[in-house]
């Protein structure tokens, strides 16, 4: 008796240091989470308080640590463009719009794939990619082959690519890369990370830079990683639908400058300015329309595409259109698009039928109901279909890395560009609606015990720590 008194003892002990811990640590870092997240955590560490502890220290951060200059408030000019985005976008502390040329929106993987063999053949005096996969496939080969002879030949080759990420399509060999003269660096690799407490921030941001000093400046970006499946498929299955662009012009510079401040960081260097110098101009210049850059990510302050997607949703008068493979928001996206379809806006959203991740098509069961029982269109895409978009009123367009499930809009590093001009925001429908040809309508079924259990365990455990 008097042992299991001392055992509770010690166990109430643990469990009061797990929760100082924890309202320690959040304060001190500034992390802000969404109620359901934080009732996880806390519920965690009552319950199982000695694994708790060192998971919440390995992967309870969601946000970096900022200066202060890096935080004060943004007021959005009055009547910036008349835009309600570009007020919402300057408030959230991204970069004004910039122009931008020549944007080709890539039909299907084998064009997004010649994009990148002729961008990366053009390259003179630079290349920087940042992926979060580099598969070992014919893609990935070629791709180090070509970068190998560019570092060769003098080009100055810079290579960021997410630790856990490279592992995910199996380890990559980036010795021939770095004999011949180019720069790798692993973000945040797991488990020998230097920097501590943030193994659970991903880097899920993809684009190419070629020559970001030149007038011929290029970036090649979207929702494709650098393997196969997501271009040419693989032996015995088709490749993945995806949604990837590139530009010229000046909007190169912003992808220029947050890739430097994601290699400052993953080399634990100092990070450059927020802005590159050429785009801090009077702000009568800078382009009405044109695009922006949209970070989003720990090294934000605000949750910069969630903020922007509820924005959208609560603006909204005429219609959303939405992509994303894997669909698990929290519930206040859920009520804002709900409530916009419920007073008359028309609202697609498509996706796989079967995405590769098994757990996801399980989570996203509930927030999917809610939506189709308001008047949302839901429609099935037949194959894997991992393009990120969402095109709002025929006056936004915003294309890119980020998925509308937790993990992106919430932990991960992400990158979209909000295009603003109205000619290019319609070319973005067209593929939205080029690639809902061959889905199917989401037929509303309401799921048995079992299954509403499994979602809302998947929802509890999987997507909110």
């Amino acid at each position: 008796m008097i042992f299991i008194d001392h055992y509770l003892s010690i166990h109430g002990l643990v469990v009061v240091a797990g929760l100082l811990l924890y309202v320690v640590v959040s304060h001190l870092t500034e992390q802000r989470r969404h109620p359901t997240a934080a009732i996880a955590w806390v519920l965690f560490i009552i319950l199982m308080p000695y694994a708790a502890m060192p998971v919440f220290l390995a992967f309870g951060s969601r946000k970096q640590a900022r200066p202060r200059t890096a935080r004060g408030h943004h007021v959005a000019p009055q009547g910036v463009g008349g835009s309600w985005v570009l007020q919402t976008l300057h408030a959230l502390g991204q970069p004004a719009p910039a122009e931008y040329r020549e944007l080709n929106i890539h039909a299907d993987g084998s064009q997004a794939l010649q994009a990148l063999w002729l961008h990366l053949d053009r390259a003179q005096e630079s290349i920087d990619i940042c992926t979060f996969i580099l598969g070992r496939g014919p893609v990935g080969q070629r791709v180090m082959e070509l970068l190998c002879a560019k570092a060769r030949a003098g080009v100055r080759v810079r290579l960021l690519l997410d630790g856990m990420g490279s592992l995910m399509a199996g380890r990559p060999d980036l010795r021939p890369l770095r004999d011949a003269g180019a720069w790798v660096t692993l973000f945040v690799p797991p488990l020998h990370s230097p920097l501590k407490g943030r193994t659970n921030l991903r880097d899920h941001r993809k684009m190419l830079i070629v020559d970001a000093s030149l007038d011929s400046r290029r970036l090649w970006s979207g929702g494709r990683n650098l393997a196969s499946e997501y271009f040419e498929g693989t032996p015995g299955d088709p490749p993945w639908h995806d949604l990837s662009f590139d530009l010229g012009g000046p909007l190169v510079r912003q992808a220029a400058a947050l890739f430097e401040r994601d290699w400052a960081f993953a080399n634990t260097e100092r990070a450059p300015e927020e802005m590159p110098p050429e785009d801090e101009q009077d702000s009568n210049e800078r382009p009405a329309h044109g695009a922006q850059l949209v970070a989003s990510g720990p090294d934000q302050v605000d949750d910069t595409v969630y903020a922007l997607l509820l924005s959208a949703a609560y603006q909204a008068r005429r219609h959303i259109a939405l992509v994303t493979p894997y669909f698990v928001p929290d519930g206040a996206l859920v009520l804002a698009l709900s409530l916009a379809a419920r007073r008359g806006v028309e609202i697609d959203l498509l996706m796989p039928a079967r995405s590769n991740h098994r757990l996801s098509d399980i989570a996203r069961g509930r927030p999917v109901r809610a939506l189709a029982q308001a008047g949302v269109r839901i429609w099935l895409a037949p194959q894997m279909l991992h393009a990120k978009l969402a095109v709002v009123d025929g006056m936004l367009a915003l294309a890119g890395s980020a998925n509308l499930d937790s993990r992106s809009l919430f932990l991960n590093y992400e990158m979209m560009m909000a295009f603003h001009e109205p000619g290019d925001v319609q070319r973005f429908r067209d593929w939205f609606e080029r690639e809902k040809l061959s889905a199917r309508p989401y037929v509303l079924r309401q799921p048995g015990l079992w299954r509403d259990l499994a979602e809302g365990m998947v929802l509890w455990v999987g997507f909110q720590l």
